[in-house]
């Protein structure tokens, strides 16, 4: 956060004075009045500028984005973050070596990050972010072994006419399975039990 005290004839132009040297819009900082001023004896003796004081709020991607690189940096990963925003959607891509690390078994050290860089983000953001973390695009082949499996265990349930639970997984994972078994809901139906980090989806035949 970058904070400066602007002064002017009236509290008005100190405020303006201080947005331009921010180079911010007034919905990006936060004004404090500090002396209203005076405008003394024909408005030339014993006058006295208006203060402000202008604090420009962090912009919540950058914010995220420094967060996660310094995480990165102390967990000893030598890897590039590159960040895209479209909107309320902040993807940020890393690529480096020694990545796997980042990445853990199944995904869970890039979901903790993921869930440690969307509170970063959050903190003081207006408008809530949706963001994703993703390593040497892990989240796409991720997608795609659920995709596959998803088939596999629907297809095990209408074959054994039993219920096939699978491992615990974020929302995210278990909306994939989800969308991907749509097409056979005359067949079979998915449902989550449990409490998380431990909820999971069962599949189930008709």
């Amino acid at each position: 956060m970058r904070e400066i005290t602007a002064e002017g004839l009236s509290v008005k132009e100190a405020v303006q004075s201080a947005l331009k040297e921010l180079h911010a819009t007034e919905n990006e900082v936060e004004i404090t009045v500090i002396d209203e001023g005076k405008k003394g004896f024909l408005g030339l003796f014993g006058s006295k500028p208006a203060r402000v004081k202008a604090v420009k709020r962090p912009n919540p991607a950058e914010e995220a984005h420094r967060f996660l690189m310094d995480v990165v940096r102390n967990m000893g990963v030598d890897a590039t973050v590159e960040m895209k925003q479209d909107g309320k959607n902040v993807t940020f891509q890393i690529e480096g070596e020694k990545v796997a690390l980042l990445i853990g078994k199944r995904g869970q050290t890039l979901n903790s990050l993921q869930y440690l860089t969307q509170l970063a983000a959050n903190r003081h953001a207006n408008h809530y972010l949706n963001i994703t973390v993703d390593a040497e695009n892990y989240r796409s082949r991720r997608k795609e072994t659920l995709i596959q499996l998803a088939h596999k265990l629907a297809h095990q349930a209408i074959r054994t006419r039993k219920e096939v639970p699978l491992e615990p997984m974020p929302s995210y994972e278990r909306k994939i399975i989800h969308a991907a078994l749509v097409s056979q809901q005359h067949k079979i139906k998915t449902y989550s039990v449990g409490e998380e980090p431990h909820r999971h989806l069962v599949i189930a035949p008709k």
